[in-house]
Order: structure tokens, then sequence, then C-alpha cells
């Protein structure tokens, strides 16, 4: 057999050869630092025999995908130390991840303290250095092997494999686990790793299903790497918004309002109402829309026209019994419904549409206690919702409108390059979740799919994901740690216009059903809010700051003139607040940077008789006298076109 390697070259056998032996066979230092083997492109253990012509790349420690095969072996290792110090717990998953693993256990919460006993038991396990060997069992003694564990969730993950799939496991010492692999084949390999955090998750990712702890960890192929990770986990505790943002008092939560219910304080409302007006007025004004406002509730009957009720009941905040009571009211778990019938308070012919509606919507989803976190996921939020009904033959007009709408918010946010593009498509084997048949919904995804493909904009596809009366294009961002999020959508639908009666006439006279583009410019502002404070580090462009100006007078003397500034300001729509305090200046100085304050107006005895400010600002440092009117014309500048003034120096 011929064996190609990377780079090219071909070693050629004529017996079967396991990786590892063809490894050794080029040079025993490459042996002692591969890992694993990707064979025609997929990977495979060491230990597998190759028995045909093929092309082989050796993965070693230093490869990204080598990382990822030590990482899977310390959630083996993590998860030996769990039985060795809480026997009673319950295996479940254990995959690795982009910046490290995790292993879900059925256990009570871990503490710190848990953590950390076990990463004790993981560095004797380590040293203990036990050979790791992979073997395999038929089906019916593979769940039988779990099931004398007492491993329920091992016996379901076997049970759900298809017939005739290799079921392979691995052992370590007196530890042996359901897995694919591939492993190191020594525990002693492991060089670094640390228990990073623990938390709840649902087995299978379920709700319905049984809760689990989830421990997070990481491993790395030398203890630099580690502790250069740990460093930067460090710097983005940093800017996690549920803690800075509550630091900035931008937000905070109160356990007798209610999970997933934050209270915007007043730094934060300023921060979403800027947002909020801009985005009104950038729609009415630029692109084309009229503004509506519509209930917070509506009876059952609504819910039931659109569908909502049979799709999404388990979603929504029910008022009433529906048992009992004879009008059940539900809080809106979105607007469309009520946008539908604005349409459809007058006549419509083929020349007003597109009939673009946008709406500050205010909307209510019954989230799961275990998924809320910060502004990112909760029970009330705001987003900048629209429906734009359409002619048919305007869909891929609209759509690529829709789409440069969004591009071009987050452009003048500083989001551009944060952001990736997918199109989420229906589940055709679970096709009762949705309206339409299978011809509707592969061609609604082509007409999403061109837009994207035509706009040169990468992207990936997900069954599953689409809402139950349409594809959308999801605009998805990750946080600082990772967790991916959908910021802005975009959606097709041909099918709810039936249910709606919804029309216009066409050129002929005839009654023509429309379609309607489901969307967001900005998405939620909460979640947006989250967003910049993570991305800005607090750090906001000027325009969007709650505070952009703080003066402060060198001393009691020279609060008059303050005020006036202050007024003048004021005056040119600038958020700006005096420091009053009886600190000397450099106390005030230290605040204001502390604060992210974008700019700092230092007054005096000078700047009163001049009529001008002594101005600091955090990109540029001392930036010298200005003349008060020149200094309002820099900063209305610079807020009326959104600049993102970059930072040249750090004080």
């Amino acid at each position: 057999m011929k064996v190609t390697l990377k780079d090219g070259s071909v070693k050629e056998y004529d017996s079967k050869k396991s990786i590892i032996d063809i490894a050794k066979d080029i040079s025993e230092g490459l042996a002692r630092n591969v890992v694993a083997g990707e064979v025609n492109g997929v990977m495979h253990d060491l230990r597998d025999e190759i028995g045909s012509d093929c092309e082989l790349n050796l993965i070693t420690l230093k490869d990204e995908k080598g990382l990822s095969v030590i990482r899977h072996t310390t959630s083996h290792v993590l998860a030996q130390a769990v039985k060795r110090v809480f026997p009673q717990s319950k295996l479940a998953i254990g995959p690795s991840i982009a910046e490290g693993f995790y292993y879900d256990f059925e256990h009570e919460p871990f503490s710190r303290d848990d953590l950390d006993k076990l990463e004790a038991e993981m560095k004797k396990i380590i040293k203990e250095g036990e050979a790791i060997e992979r073997f395999e069992l038929p089906r019916e003694e593979a769940i039988k092997f779990m099931e004398e564990k007492n491993e329920p969730y091992k016996v379901e993950l076997i049970k759900d494999l298809p017939e005739g799939e290799k079921i392979s496991f691995y052992k370590q010492g007196d530890f042996t686990d359901l897995c694919a692999g591939p492993h190191l084949q020594r525990t002693k390999d492991i060089k670094a790793f640390k228990l990073v955090s623990s938390s709840m998750a649902y087995w299978r990712g379920d709700s319905n299903k049984a809760r689990l702890q989830r421990i997070y960890g990481t491993a790395y192929n030398s203890k630099e790497e580690l502790e250069a990770y740990l460093k930067h986990l460090e710097d983005i505790k940093l800017r996690d918004h549920n803690k800075l943002g509550r630091e900035m008092e931008l937000f905070t939560t109160v356990d007798v309002v209610g999970q997933g219910l934050p209270l915007m304080l007043p730094k934060g409302t300023k921060m979403i109402q800027k947002l909020q007006r801009w985005i009104e007025d950038l729609e009415d004004n630029e692109w084309g829309y009229v503004r509506t406002k519509t209930p917070l509730m509506a009876k059952s009957d609504l819910y039931k026209i659109s569908g909502h009720w049979d799709h999404y009941q388990d979603g929504m905040f029910i008022l009433g019994d529906p048992q009992h009571d004879g009008e059940i009211l539900a809080l809106r778990p979105m607007t469309c419904p009520f946008q539908y019938y604005v349409y459809k308070n007058t006549q419509k012919s083929y020349r007003d549409l597109p009939y673009r509606m946008g709406e500050t919507s205010t909307l209510f989803r019954n989230e799961d206690s275990g998924e809320m976190h910060g502004l990112t996921r909760v029970r009330q939020f705001t987003i900048s919702e629209g429906h734009n009904v359409i002619r048919p033959d305007q869909a891929e007009e609209e759509l690529q409108s829709c789409l440069n709408l969004a591009i071009y918010v987050l452009e003048t946010l500083g989001l551009r390059d944060d952001i990736t593009f997918r199109l989420s498509k229906w589940d055709k084997n679970n096709k009762e979740k949705y309206l339409g048949d299978e011809a509707y919904w592969e061609g609604t995804q082509a007409a999403l799919r061109n837009i994207l493909v035509e706009k040169g904009l990468p992207f990936t596809e997900a069954d599953g994901e689409a809402a139950f009366y349409g594809p959308k294009i999801d605009i998805q961002a990750k946080n600082v740690y990772g967790k991916e999020d959908t910021m802005i959508t975009i959606q097709l639908d041909a099918a709810i216009a039936e249910n709606f009666d919804l029309y216009y006439i066409d050129q002929n006279g005839a009654k023509v059903r429309p379609y309607i583009v489901h969307r967001t410019s900005l998405g939620c502002y909460e979640r947006t809010l989250a967003w910049l404070i993570e991305k800005y580090a607090g750090k906001f462009p000027t325009w969007l700051c709650p505070e952009q100006v703080r003066i402060l007078p060198i001393s009691d003397k020279y609060a008059d003139y303050a005020n006036s500034v202050l007024k003048e300001l004021k005056k040119n729509g600038i958020d700006a607040t005096v420091d009053t305090r009886t600190e000397k200046i450099g106390f005030k100085i230290r605040d204001a940077r502390l604060a992210r304050l974008p700019y700092m107006l230092v007054v005096g005895e000078k700047e009163e008789a001049e009529g001008s400010v002594s101005v600091r600002s955090r990109f540029a440092g001392d930036e010298g006298s200005k003349k008060l009117s020149d200094f309002v014309d820099m900063i209305c500048k610079e807020i009326r076109t959104k600049e993102i003034r970059k930072e040249e120096v750090t004080e």
C-alpha cells in the first residue's frame, strides 16, 4: 500500500501498519510528538491500522487538532477524578471545545473547593502515568458493560448509535469511558491543565431533560501557554458585561423583581435611548419605514391565527387558565401578528409595496431559568423590529436592503468585524414544526442563500434553526467567553399571509398574497448593550456615552464658570456634568479616567478669563487649551458623525 504524507512524500508497505508504527518509521522524534492521524481527512487514533492506499497527516502536540486531543484526554482524566472523589456521580459527555473542554455529570453543583480537590486528584492520575488503551465491544455487550457500571447516560448514548456502528471505549487504570477518540497514549503526556468553572447544563441541551453539572477546563502543551491563557481569562473577566455593566451602574438585577428582568439604571437607560432614537430616525428618514405602536398583549385568538399558539406556546407568558377562563390573554413574544392588522387597516395596491413597518417592540419570552444571563438572555427585552410587506418580485431587492441596513448599523457601531453569518433552515426530519411543504422551504432557503452568495459573505448553514414560518439569515456574535448568540435576524415568510388574509391589488385588479420580510436592524437593545460593553470594555464611542464630558473646576471659585460651560454644552445636546466636590484636581482627573469618560474639561482662572477650557481626553491625554466654541464644534462633529476615535495614549 502507498501512504502519501502531508509533504507529498510516499511511504510504501506490504502489510497493514498502525499510525504510530508509520510515525516511528519516519522518525522516533516524530513518534514521541504525534498524537493522532488524519486519514483521508478523518481523524484516527494512533492505534488504528491502515490497510490501503491513503493520504495521512500526522497530528502532533503542536497542531491545533493535536491540542484538541490533549484536551479530550484531559476531560477523561477529569471524569476519572470525579468518579474517585464523588463515586456516586454519573457520567454524561466530555468533549473538547474551542478553548478547552468540559464534562457533564449528574451531581450536586460543584464549588470552587470541589474543583480544587478534583485538580489535585487529576495531578495524581497524571503522575500515575497509566497507559490509555482502546477496545471495542459489540452493541449488546457495550450496553451491558455500562449498565453494570450504573452509567445510564452512557447506556442511552450507545442505544442511540446506528446499527453496525463501532462502539469503542478507552481505559486508563481503574477508569473506562465510552468514546470514539482519539486520545493520547499515556496520561502523563498531559503537561498543563486548569479547571476553570462549573455551571448547570441540560442533558443533550434539552430543558425538558435532566439537569447536569458541567465542569469547564482547559489544557495546553506547556505551562507557559496555560499561564498566557489564564491571563487572557482574567482580561476577559474585566470585559464581562454582567460584571462591568453593574460596576459602571448601567443595569442591575433584584431578586424580588425576578430573574431575567434587569433594571436599566439611568446611565444604561441613556445609552439605550441614544441607540433607539438613532435607529428610529435612521429607519424612518432614510430607509422608508412607517412607525407603529401596538399592544403588549393580545387574546389567544390572535396567536392561534398566527400559529404561535401551536408552535410557540411554551415560550409565552399566558394570562388566565385556558381550561376555565372564557378570554385568555398572552404577553406578546413578537410583534408580527399585530403589525399585520396595521397593514390590513387600509387596502393596498401593488404601487404601495414595499410597505415597511418599524416598531421599537418590547417582547416577553418565557426563558428557562438556567438559560438566562445578564442582558444577553432575559424574559423581557426590546428590539428594533420590522415587518416589510412586499410583492414576490421584490423579495431579492428587499432582502438585500434589509441586509445592507443591518451591516450599516454594525459598521457604525464598530462591530462589523465581530460577526458571522448563518443561514438558518428548517429540519426536514421534523416537518410538523413548520408551516409549508418541502418545496416552499427549499425555495425560500435558496432565496436567502443567493443573497449571501451574491454579496460574497461567508456563511454557515444550520438545520432546525429556522422560524416555524420561514428561513432566516442570522447575524451571529460571540461574547467574551465564546458563547454565540443571534444579534440580528432577517427572515423570509411566504406562508403567513394566507392565515391573516393579507393581500394587495395587482395591476390587473386581482387580490394577490404578499410575502413578508421579518427583520431587525439592530436586534435586541439589551443584548446589543451587553455586546458593546464587552467590545469596548466600557470605553464607548463618545456619541454613545451616557456622560460625554465632565467639567472639573480647580476650586470652588470657578464653579460659576464651570456651570456656564455646562449650560453651553447642554444647549448643544452634549451630556455633561460638573464635578463640584472639594477634592484636588488630580483626584478628580483620576476619578474621571476610571469612569472611562471621553472628555474632561479643567477650568480655572486662565480658562475663565479667556473663555476657554483645558481639554483632557482618554484618546490623546492632554489636548491643551481650546476656546469653548471650538471644543463644542469638535465634539458635536464627533457625535454627529458617530466617529469611533482611537486611543493614542495610555495614561
